[in-house]
């Protein structure tokens, strides 16, 4: 049986996964189970009671155990990124002090291409929220931030009015492991985000506390730091209410910010640098995108393909 702890460090994690990428609720229990079975090895084989304590070798100790197990490529990829993000998302969250498994290298299998919106799709769904009503406002400030920065929803969420620098037309975004990146914001987020500041804001910070906002720019009507469910739910009804068949959740306007960035022509470089990827080879799978859309071209005008 796993430590409370652990379970504690276990559900706050799949919470995490469930909002921020929206996964299906199968994705979800193949993490529980992945996650619950690296763990129990952890606290039970290897006798570790707390996530400091776990080192390199002892996650290859547990690889080991899955290859033993005659478990497929796609399944061993599976639990390493299931373990990866776990101990990120720990050290990110302040529950350990370093992410063991960074190291730890997925084996070799094609890649999965990440879903992405055409500019229509996004333009449908940003044109939702009422701009006559104050919640209509901040929800298109919310939606028209997200596509034109390419942000996490946990980034957008913890953005504060220091980090809005207009007069340079930028936005200061902390990313993960607390490091610092500079992303345009293009003409039309800034305006929709200083009509929010300048309107609606003022109108749901709390009077009485005014501290209750903690210097956040997305609040609640209530005056509360909007949570990333909020966000989810609000990504959601806008695309419902669009007619969008697709899944649509808020990391999909990270792929598809990076994605007509790359179809434009945009630098590589800038790109992965505007996401915020610590290697490039993250940000490469987005030219796999453009490239299936090459193909898909050729495959429809091509006479001979």
């Amino acid at each position: 049986m796993i430590r409370m702890h652990f379970q504690e460090e276990l559900q706050r994690y799949l919470q995490f996964v469930k909002l921020e990428k929206s996964l299906s609720e199968n994705s979800v229990v193949s993490y529980k189970n992945d996650l619950n079975r690296y763990l129990r090895f952890v606290a039970n084989d290897l006798q570790i009671s707390d996530l400091g304590g776990i080192e390199l070798r002892h996650i290859e100790n547990y690889l080991e155990e899955l290859t033993a197990m005659d478990l497929s490529v796609s399944s061993i990829a599976r639990n390493i990124s299931s373990i990866r993000g776990f101990h990120e998302f720990a050290v990110v969250e302040g529950m350990a002090e370093a992410n063991p498994a960074e190291l730890v290298d997925l084996p070799k299998q094609a890649k999965n291409l990440p879903d992405v919106l055409n500019p229509d799709e996004v333009s449908a769904i940003i044109d939702i929220p009422n701009r006559e009503t104050d919640a209509g406002i901040r929800n298109a400030a919310i939606l028209e931030t997200l596509y034109a920065t390419g942000m996490r929803v946990s980034e957008l969420t913890g953005l504060e009015l220091d980090n809005l620098i207009f007069e340079i037309g930028f936005i200061r975004v902390l990313g993960k492991g607390n490091k610092e990146r500079l992303v345009p914001v293009g003409e039309m987020a800034q305006s929709a985000l200083e009509h929010y500041i300048e309107v609606v804001r003022p109108k749901f910070q709390s009077d009485k506390n005014p501290q209750k906002a903690e210097n956040k720019v997305f609040l609640s009507q209530r005056g509360n730091p909007l949570s990333r469910m909020s966000i989810w739910n609000i990504v959601n009804d806008a695309a419902e209410r669009a007619g969008i068949e697709k899944n649509v959740y808020p990391h999909i306007f990270r792929h598809s910010f990076a994605t007509h960035l790359l179809e434009g022509g945009a630098d590589l470089r800038a790109v992965q640098e505007m996401l915020g990827h610590a290697s490039i080879n993250t940000t490469e799978i987005y030219t796999h995108v453009d490239r299936s859309l090459l193909h898909q071209v050729h495959k429809e005008f091509h006479p001979r393909a």
